[in-house]
């Protein structure tokens, strides 16, 4: 529930009704197609948050299995796991959990596995990390965490010191709302400084303010790469005529709207292949996640932007 005086966030659950246990994650997360399943262990749950809307912290213990699919949504997401299994973006680039160690949720929708669990996790806004990332002088316009990337030790170390620091905080009700304010803008600075950051260059062109309409439209590609997107709703995006979009992108980009998605598309598919691990990926599946359904085309596709087929990259 949320404190209406301070629009702070306390929820805590519990149960042993497995029906009850998934419809409470699923609402929690807007699951998609969310499944659970008894194990051999007797079934409970708990189901735990505390914040506010630019920053939570939540846990999580399930005494069973549960899967399905998690909707990209609006925080950024690192979680550990302190007991059983875990596994993330299933069928894909997939990340196994070890207990412990922090690991961030992919930066779209994902398909994800966890059995017999206790989890810990820190949900911190997307909109709160771009302002904050501004202050500290990025270009956050359009840029992705690599959530594949191993952080250092040192990252690493200051990151549980600040969580540790959050904790407290956040979980101290006399706490002051100034004071967890500032815990979420912390939780955003040292979320920035675990992961690095996968920025787009653009062409100086698009950053003139008269370009901006445009610039919009090429950020949400870069963003919402995943979804099903057409040349239609860019043009509604940016409030232009399909013709002066298809004019903008072609003076400006040198290509067409579709081209520029699907060029975004591929290269989202090297960067997995690149991190993959080749007995367990397939690159059809991969391609198929990302819109190509037509294998023949799709490799001939890869290959003229990147000089080799998918395969010879999985493999490399």
């Amino acid at each position: 529930m949320t404190d209406e005086t301070t629009n702070r966030i306390r929820v805590d659950e519990r149960g042993h009704d497995l029906t009850t246990a998934r419809a409470t994650l699923a609402s929690a997360y807007s699951g998609v197609a969310w499944s659970a399943q008894e194990t051999s262990t007797a079934f409970s749950f708990r189901y735990a948050a505390a914040g506010d809307a630019s920053m939570t912290l939540r846990a999580v213990q399930f005494a069973g299995l549960l899967s399905g699919e998690m909707p990209d949504g609006d925080d950024y997401v690192v979680q550990w796991i302190t007991r059983g299994t875990g596994v993330l973006d299933l069928g894909r680039r997939e990340i196994h959990l070890e207990p412990g160690v922090p690991q961030m949720w992919p930066n779209e929708s994902f398909r994800f596995a966890f059995e017999d669990y206790d989890q810990r996790l820190v949900q911190v806004n997307r909109q709160l990390v771009a302002d904050i990332g501004a202050e500290r002088g990025l270009d956050t316009s359009a840029f992705r965490f690599d959530h594949t990337a191993e952080p250092d030790e040192a990252a690493m170390r200051r990151w549980r010191q600040t969580v540790h620091l959050i904790s407290a905080t956040t979980m101290d009700r006399a706490a002051s709302p100034l004071l967890q304010v500032e815990m979420g803008r912390l939780a955003a600075v040292s979320l920035l400084e675990l992961y690095p950051q996968q920025h787009v260059t653009l062409p100086e062109g698009l950053l003139l303010p008269r370009n901006a309409h445009l610039r919009a439209v090429v950020e949400y590609v870069h963003e919402n790469a995943h979804l099903p997107i057409t040349t239609s709703d860019l043009a509604r995006l940016a409030g232009l005529s399909l013709r002066s979009l298809q004019e903008g992108f072609r003076r400006h980009l040198g290509t067409t709207p579709n081209s520029y998605l699907r060029g975004v598309r591929l290269d989202r598919i090297r960067a997995e292949l690149l991190h993959a691990d080749p007995v367990r990926t397939n690159v059809a599946q991969v391609a198929r996640y990302w819109g190509f359904a037509h294998a023949g085309r799709f490799s001939a596709a890869y290959a003229e932007r990147f000089g080799e087929y998918p395969s010879t990259t999985l493999r490399g």
